[in-house]
């Protein structure tokens, strides 16, 4: 469904919530993808273990991809991305106003808190809604993600350059098999993906929407946003940092450096894991969280424990 968030036009999925206004709904969580990705990247078997444990599961696609809005006027070449030959231009928005827009949606559903889960880019935004709407978050989750600061190592140059790049070619079958090399390139070596199930996601993706140009400035918002090592020190929210060991593309070590940055945050790393969310490490996963979002819910929930046995 389509709702207004901080002036934009969102396309939201509000899974798990309570119709009968008398009952009491359980606590939301927020879902925030990454660069490029679309709500429907979030697997349907995390998504379905949060509503059967209880949760009101929100996903939305951010600004410039999928079927929220789109910045058509707002044209950015790679090489003015990357300050080719000294072409650089401010980006035309910026990870806080996508941090903005994550609040536009709880505003439009009358969520006053909710627990914000980030992935990768996601795990960013997250952390600026962290930083500028500390009200509204009961509990942060920032999976592959990193703080930004500048010392951290990079990911492989190959993938970096594959993302970056695009489609060898123009034609939607040349891209097809583009994003299905990528998702191998950056998969979890312990728990190595169902290609046929690979390929029904990205068919399923593009036919959703194939809209590269919003990849592009979403890119430039991340590389502006730079390092936010100095902010995290006052992040409040209790934080979950989940990241893989094996990540190609934002590595282990940028996940040990993002929880030592935020006050009290818990690091869970896992074994084998890359830049995604393998089917086999669902219920780890949703354990994990369960377990981090039961300690910062209501006082009934947290004492029972119910949403997390639910999850686990």
């Amino acid at each position: 469904m389509k709702i207004k968030a901080n002036g934009l036009d969102i396309e939201v999925e509000d899974s798990g919530h309570v119709l009968n206004a008398a009952a009491d709904p359980g606590p939301a969580v927020l879902l925030i993808m990454g660069l490029g990705m679309q709500l429907i990247a979030w697997p349907p078997e995390l998504v379905q273990g949060f509503v059967n444990a209880g949760y009101r599961v929100v996903r939305f696609d951010n600004r410039d991809i999928g079927l929220s809005t789109r910045f058509d006027a707002a044209t950015l070449s790679l090489n003015t991305i990357l300050g080719a030959n000294g072409a650089t231009r401010p980006p035309p928005y910026t990870l806080n106003d996508m941090a903005a827009d994550a609040v536009g949606v709880l505003d439009a559903l009358q969520i006053q808190k909710a627990h914000v889960v980030g992935v990768s880019m996601g795990g960013m935004i997250a952390q600026r809604m962290a930083l500028n709407a500390r009200s509204r978050l009961l509990s942060l989750t920032c999976i592959m993600s990193s703080s930004g600061a500048t010392d951290l190592p990079r990911g492989k140059p190959e993938i970096m350059q594959a993302m970056l790049s695009g489609a060898d070619g123009t034609d939607l079958q040349a891209a097809l098999e583009h994003a299905v090399k990528l998702v191998q390139a950056t998969s979890s070596p312990g728990f190595p993906p169902d290609m046929s199930r690979v390929r029904d996601n990205v068919t399923a993706a593009a036919a959703r929407c194939r809209y590269p140009q919003g990849v592009l400035r979403q890119v430039a918002a991340a590389r502006a946003d730079g390092d936010r090592t100095a902010a995290l020190a006052g992040l409040r929210a209790p934080t979950l940092v989940i990241h893989g060991k094996a990540d190609p593309l934002i590595p282990f070590a940028c996940g040990e450096d993002l929880a030592r940055r935020i006050p009290g945050a818990r690091l869970e790393a896992i074994d084998g894991m890359g830049h995604d969310l393998p089917l086999a490490l669902i219920p780890r996963l949703l354990t994990l969280m369960a377990g981090h979002f039961a300690a910062h819910s209501k006082p009934e929930q947290r004492a029972s424990g119910v949403i997390a046995a639910r999850c686990a």
